[in-house]
This record gives structure tokens, C-alpha cells and sequence, in this order.
């Protein structure tokens, strides 16, 4: 099921089928979330053995190792920033979005969403009330830019001016864009730079870069491409 969703384009969908991929979602959301760091900590049934704890704390008894320390790759709290482009020209795609969001946003505390199309707008509360019907119905009330027009560099902009706390050694930025921005190419390109300099690494994902003989034409994608660290279909 995974290999044949993996090699389906988005925007045909059905019901069923964005509800296993609901599912995949979280699988890698939580995988991104649990990172291990180079750190570790104490733990009493780690496969892990700390010798240098373990000769200290049997010093007393002659140096006979009665008594075991064991440790455990410590976890780091990872933080994981979405842009998302509900622009017109991302409409075939607006229904696997915002189940793809909803369901990166369960996972807790260390997921921040955001929207835009000619401006930035902040969706983390609405995506953490109950149901998915709930959701919907809120983000309907609440996103005035849905399928409006396209300003990606001015809404990254805002988003480095306000929100540039989120970025740090820690943080993922994931953008689901098509990379067609109808504004400044410079103020995309430089705030590009600014959100990939703090971020830990910048991933890319755009829905037309599955399809046979796609390659990043646009202005938005060819200055952008430089500071992303994955881009992907």
C-alpha cells in the first residue's frame, strides 16, 4: 500500500487513500520528533554499558563489578515548523494538505503551522482543537487567503520577522510549496538565506516535482534551491 501511495500524485486522492496516508504521516512525524543526540543519561534497562560509571560506583567493593551503570542516547527535543502554501495555484493539492498538517500537529508542543498565500498566517491552534471536521470548519472561518494569489518571499519574510525564535540548531522548517511566487524574487531569495542560516535544515516539497520531465523553472524554486537542504516531489 505504501510503495503504490508513494507513486500517486496527491490531487487524486480518494477518501480512503489520504486516510492511510494520514497514517504514514505520523509514522515519519514521530520518527523526525525522537531524535537521538550525542548526549547521554542514565537508564536501568539500556543495552548500553557506562564502564566508567559502573568502575566508580564498585570502587568500594575491591573493584568487583557487582553493581552495572547503563546509559542510553539521550533525546533531543526536536521542533518542527511547517510553511504551507494555500495559494490558487495549490488548490488540486489543498484537501492532502491539510490532512498532511492536521496530522503532523498531534504529535504536540514542537510543531508550529503556518499558511500563506500573499501574507503569513499562524494555524497552530486551530489544528490542535478536537476533530478534523472541527479543523476544517475553523481554518475556513480563520484563513482569509485560501486560494488567493501568491507572495512566498513576502510571507517568508514575515515568518523570519516574527517567528524567527522557532529557528535554531533543533528545528526543521518543512515548506509545501509549488514555488510560484508573483512577488519580489529578491525578498524570497533573502529570506531564504536567513531561515536556512538559523534552521538546523530546510526540507521542500512540491507537489509538481513528481511528474515526468518536471525541473525547478520558476524564479521562486531557482533562488530558493541554494538553501534548502532536500527537495523533494
Amino acid at each position: 500500500a505504501g510503495e503504490s501511495l508513494g507513486r500517486k500524485d496527491f490531487s487524486m486522492f480518494s477518501a480512503e487513500e489520504l486516510q492511510e496516508i494520514n497514517k504514514l504521516i505520523l509514522q515519519i512525524a514521530r520518527r523526525m520528533a525522537r531524535q537521538s543526540s550525542r548526549r547521554k543519561e542514565r537508564a536501568r534497562s539500556a543495552s548500553m554499558l557506562d564502564l566508567r560509571t559502573t568502575m566508580r560506583k564498585n570502587l568500594r567493593r575491591g573493584g568487583e563489578l557487582i553493581e552495572l551503570a547503563r546509559f542510553r542516547p539521550k533525546q533531543q527535543k526536536h521542533q518542527l515548523i511547517l510553511l504551507c502554501d494555500v495559494s490558487k495555484s495549490m488548490d488540486l493539492y489543498s484537501q492532502f494538505l491539510i490532512q498532511f498538517v492536521y496530522a503532523f500537529q498531534q504529535l504536540g508542543q514542537r510543531v508550529e503551522t503556518f499558511v500563506f498565500s500573499t501574507s503569513l498566517q499562524r494555524i497552530t491552534k486551530v489544528l490542535r482543537q478536537g476533530n478534523y471536521r472541527q479543523v476544517l470548519n475553523e481554518l475556513s472561518e480563520t484563513v482569509p487567503g485560501w486560494s488567493g494569489g501568491t507572495r512566498i518571499g513576502a510571507s517568508f519574510e514575515q515568518f523570519y520577522q516574527q517567528y524567527s525564535r522557532l529557528l535554531h540548531g533543533h528545528s526543521t522548517v518543512l515548506i509545501l510549496s509549488d514555488g510560484c511566487d508573483t512577488g519580489d524574487i529578491e525578498i524570497l531569495e533573502e529570506s531564504m538565506r536567513k531561515i536556512g542560516k538559523k534552521a538546523e535544515r530546510v526540507i521542500w516539497l512540491n507537489p509538481l516535482a513528481g511528474r515526468p520531465g518536471y525541473a525547478p523553472e520558476v524564479r521562486g524554486m531557482q533562488v530558493s534551491l541554494p538553501y534548502v537542504d532536500l527537495f523533494a516531489p
